[in-house]
């Protein structure tokens, strides 16, 4: 990491960094990146909008889960088989596939390594359990906070490394140079001076690993944590290519406080009450079940969390949960998971084969929960996940937990190569959420794997192209082209002001909480054709205005207009997306229901949908195009092969 001289332009002065790899975030990925990197003499530097900030911290599930390659004796399984089960949904690259799944295991023994507490047994086997879209038993947990314990592993390294790390410094662009990225610029009150007000910071450096989730601000209803921002808008804005930002997935998670409400959380059988502007409660779901119905339904959202129109099955689909728990909020009634009593379908009622049914009665036995009430199964299921919700305030033994269907996770997002390289935009690797691995389906925990194996990915092959590159090229800015780009970044300190009508935070965040609203109404896992359409312009309109309608009273609103900019970038990104993906006739599938178009797409299985943004003094657009899915290779491993080819710089071409 190196200190520049600092850049003057118009009477700003602003301060230039220099360094071999700029890591953008501070989640799973991003110190994985960094770590891997920092170990192969890569020189990486991170910048984080903030350390706590990010869905690695803050998230998690019952028993949040990571995916990989089964480990478990008796269960055979390899590489090619667990890339068929990715790839079986469709609209997801199989060599992509193969990539996650080959790498899974390297990926999971290193956080292992690190202290990564995945439970094995006394002959050092992690044995696995069914979740989400897998049928293989590949997912493993160690609890509700999974991925909290792999970014304290990683990041402990990382600061034990010595790795550079800049904190509060939000990234704003993306710098490019004859196609390939060149660094950033970021926003940083640490920075702030007299002729640097909005603290205006160049990095310059040979590769740009970008690791910083997914389109969180997007969504009103949504379980990613509130803390969580948008950053896909600068990429897109630098002309990284996007893939399949139709998908993203959905489910029921609680209110108050953001978390999923998956695994044991259902299969505990609560109750699911909503309540009136009178008090009155009712149990809604006998609406849309029979009483013998409703408990497998309830009991199967467990492992089936996210909504899915192909489990829409009158009278018990799992889905039609989600549906009923929709339909009552939007009739004006709160809806709430009750633990402390039994749904009135097992009122009075012994737990048995009888009552329960065959599939619900041989969980509980097998995991000694055949309880009277929800939150003692729930206890004796799980007892961290019952803690969970002790640690943030909440006692499911004595109150009821608000709920509503919230945006989860996208498995869309900035394309990637085999290498996690944006296919377009040289020297930029997209990784973790932000990277557009996953196709219509995804296994749950999957997205935790592909955190380790893309950062591993993208540092190694950066590292070993940056070998044939020249040593301190990046430490100037050598080009008008780069000039350009910093000296447009000078708005930002045009959005400045101390007049009457510029906007402190809390109003900033008003304005994204109500397009967020919006978004939530028209595409969400319920979609409008004509609300996206109205949508799509309102959003046009608002970026060709932002510069000239908005102030920021100060740097913290400052910061947060830069998110709401980069929010409206990549929502007109996805209303694109799925606009043109309705106009190819699409229909419903993954994780979202189209406005009279029940019927499930599979004429669109066999294609990926690219997304390229682009402005022109102020006015943006967007193209999309289908492209025919890659299968997975055929790969010929003899060993002589790629002993002789292991290490040689070709490989990562």
């Amino acid at each position: 990491m190196k200190t520049n001289n600092p850049l003057i332009i118009d009477n700003t002065r602003i301060p230039v960094y220099s360094c071999g790899i700029a890591v953008v975030g501070s989640g799973a990925a991003a110190y994985n990146a960094a770590l891997t990197a920092h170990r192969m003499n890569g020189d990486p530097a991170i910048f984080t909008e903030g350390r706590f900030m990010g869905t690695s911290r803050n998230t998690g599930s019952d028993k949040q889960t990571y995916y990989k390659q089964s480990t478990s004796v008796g269960k055979s399984d390899c590489a090619a088989d667990m890339a068929k089960d990715y790839i079986a949904a469709g609209s997801m690259h199989g060599d992509l596939a193969l990539v996650e799944a080959a790498g899974s295991l390297r990926a999971f023994y290193a956080l292992v390594a690190l202290g990564v507490p995945f439970p094995h047994d006394a002959y050092g086997e992690y044995p696995g359990y069914q979740t989400d879209h897998d049928l293989r038993g590949r997912a493993t947990s160690c609890g509700p906070y999974t991925s909290k314990y792999m970014i304290e592993a990683l990041e402990k390294e990382c600061f034990s490394a010595g790795i550079p790390f800049f904190d509060g410094y939000r990234a704003v662009r993306v710098l490019t140079e004859n196609g390939a990225a060149r660094g950033i610029v970021c926003l940083s009150a640490a920075e702030v001076t007299d002729d640097n007000p909005a603290g205006l910071t160049v990095v310059l450096a040979d590769s740009v690993i970008w690791a910083t989730g997914g389109p969180s601000a997007l969504y009103q209803r949504s379980v990613y944590p509130e803390s969580q921002n948008c950053s896909l808008g600068a990429p897109l804005l630098a002309g990284a290519s996007a893939v399949n930002l139709t998908e993203s997935q959905y489910g029921i998670a609680s209110v108050s406080f953001r978390w999923n409400l998956s695994g044991s959380f259902q299969q505990a059988i609560p109750r699911y009450v909503s309540v009136d502007e009178n008090g009155v409660e009712r149990e809604f779901l006998y609406d849309t079940f029979t009483s013998e119905k409703s408990i497998p339904a309830v009991f199967r959202k467990g492992y089936q969390w996210p909504f899915d129109p192909d489990k829409l099955t009158p009278g018990e689909g799992s889905s039609l949960v989600d549906i009923a728990v929709y339909n009552e909020t939007m009739a004006g009634r709160r809806v709430y998971l009750d633990f402390r009593r039994n749904p009135s379908a097992l009122d009075n009622l012994p737990l048995t084969r009888e009552t329960l049914g065959d599939e619900v009665f041989t969980y509980l036995a097998n995991s000694n929960a055949l309880c009277d009430t929800p939150i003692q199964r729930l206890r004796a299921i799980n007892e961290r996940a019952y803690g969970v919700y002790l640690d943030h305030g909440i006692d499911l033994e004595t109150e009821m937990l608000e709920i509503h269907v919230a945006a989860q996770h996208m498995n869309g997002g900035l394309e990637n190569t085999i290498w996690y390289e944006n296919p377009v935009l040289r020297d930029f690797y997209p990784v973790g959420e932000c990277g557009g691995v996953f196709g219509i389906k995804r296994p749950g925990g999957s997205a935790l794997n592909s955190t380790q194996v893309g950062s591993y990915r993208a540092a190694e092959r950066a590292c070993a192209l940056a070998k044939e590159k020249t040593a301190g090229c990046l430490s100037a800015i050598r080009s008008d082209e780069l000039t350009g780009q910093i000296t447009d970044c000078l708005k930002y300190c045009h959005l400045l002001s101390n007049n009457t009508h510029a906007l402190n935070r809390a109003a900033v965040l008003a304005e994204r909480t109500r397009d967020a609203g919006l978004h939530d109404r028209y595409a969400a896992f319920l979609r409008s054709p004509d609300g996206i359409c109205e949508l799509r312009e309102q959003t046009a309109r608002e970026i060709a205005e932002f510069f000239d309608t908005h102030r920021a009273a100060d740097h913290a609103a400052l910061v947060e207009l830069s998110v709401n900019y980069d929010t409206l970038v990549t929502r007109y990104a996805v209303l694109s997306a799925i606009l043109a993906y309705m106009e190819d006739g699409g229909g419903s599938r993954g994780s979202y229901l189209i406005e009279n178009r029940p019927e499930i797409d599979t004429a669109h299985r066999n294609k990926v949908l690219r997304t390229f943004v682009t402005m022109d003094n102020g006015n943006i657009g967007a193209s999309c195009t289908f492209e025919d899915v890659r299968p997975i290779p055929e790969v010929n491993n003899w060993f002589e092969e790629v002993y002789n080819r292991f290490g040689d710089p070709g490989m990562f071409r």
